[in-house]
């Protein structure tokens, strides 16, 4: 028996069009302008910077494409952090002070247990679509990253830190800043 296969698009063809095209509004990220999502952050022009960084690829900018882009950034950042951290506690001597502030800093960026852990956390929960766990863990990030600055307790003077600490840990909250307003919008698809 031989089948021929017309030109004309069938009905199964068209119920199969049909289901994709459903499937990918239900399951996609709907495409956004990124003006709308850095007018809620602090700093805007960091956000259109960081945002208009990212490597444009098959999908453009929907957001769970950006929400990815922003979290390996944070995650690279991260990274670096807790190697300036590490070289900072090993140069501190005998300033006692120092070295303790950076043992902080450490635990609190460091391993399964701090803001490293939280970002890892961040991309599972990206990938299994838990956009308020997102919200969650990139909130600790940014509590983690208070801590390290300011302390634990508001009533105790912030550490002086002149190194360049304060300068990442900045820069890694406002790109958590913006990974905060993406989840906001994932969460309302």
């Amino acid at each position: 028996m031989a089948y021929h296969f017309s030109s004309k698009p069938s009905l199964i063809s068209f119920i199969l069009l049909t289901f994709l095209l459903f499937a990918e509004s239900t399951f996609g990220s709907k495409v956004v302008d990124v003006n709308i999502i850095c007018k809620e952050v602090q700093n805007p022009s960091f956000c259109s910077k960081i945002l208009n960084s990212k490597p444009s690829g098959a999908k453009g900018a929907d957001l769970g494409s950006l929400a990815n882009y922003t979290v390996e950034v944070v995650f690279g950042n991260i990274t670096k952090t807790i190697k300036l951290i590490k070289s900072l506690i090993a140069h501190s001597g005998k300033d006692l002070e120092a070295k303790s502030h950076y043992e902080d800093c450490l635990y609190l960026f460091g391993d399964e247990s701090g803001s490293l852990g939280e970002i890892m956390d961040t991309q599972e929960r990206l990938k299994a679509r838990d956009y308020f766990g997102v919200i969650t863990s990139a909130a600790s990030v940014i509590a983690n990253i208070e801590y390290c600055i300011s302390g634990e307790d508001p009533q105790d003077p912030p550490y002086p830190d002149k190194s360049k600490l304060p300068q990442y840990v900045r820069f890694i909250e406002q790109i958590v800043e913006i990974i905060l307003v993406i989840s906001k919008y994932l969460t309302q698809e």
